[in-house]
């Protein structure tokens, strides 16, 4: 197995170990994001590992952009934003492909602009979720994909 991030997270979800975990879909795993300084936080990791779409078979690209849509449209119904934003990264030990989706509000952040800008701030220990609050999140997001799917 290689030195992925995200595998490493995949292989926790199928070994019932990671606590993020909502769902999973044909083409990857709704998982919340592990600190909540942006309120809804979630992101939608793809079962393959690929660096990029066009590396992905046809048919299986459009069935991850396709259910990556959903995941968004459920992100944007569960958390109410002002905006959802949408990013597919990879770097370091995270190169495997994933969906970031940030709902934001007006004052989210110190100005205008990406949720990056708060650095640090982003992944501080204070904005780990406690387990009501996770569960009440994950709750939040599993029925809006109800809805969807």
């Amino acid at each position: 197995m290689c030195d992925c991030m995200i595998c490493e997270r995949i292989e926790w979800i199928k070994k019932n170990k990671n606590p993020y975990f909502v769902r999973a879909l044909n083409t990857g795993y709704v998982v919340i994001g592990d600190h909540q300084r942006i309120k809804g936080y979630s992101l939608f990791l793809c079962k393959q590992h690929a660096t990029e779409l066009h590396f992905l078979e046809p048919t299986f690209r459009d069935a991850f952009l396709h259910e990556m849509a959903v995941v968004a449209e459920a992100v944007y119904h569960a958390f109410q934003p002002d905006k959802l934003n949408y990013e597919l990264l990879g770097a370091g030990r995270g190169l495997h492909m994933h969906w970031h989706f940030f709902p934001r509000r007006v004052g989210d952040t110190p100005k205008p602009g990406p949720v990056w800008q708060l650095g640090n701030e982003l992944h501080a220990e204070e904005f780990l979720p406690q387990e009501a609050e996770l569960e009440e999140l994950k709750w939040k997001l599993d029925a809006e994909l109800n809805k969807l799917l």
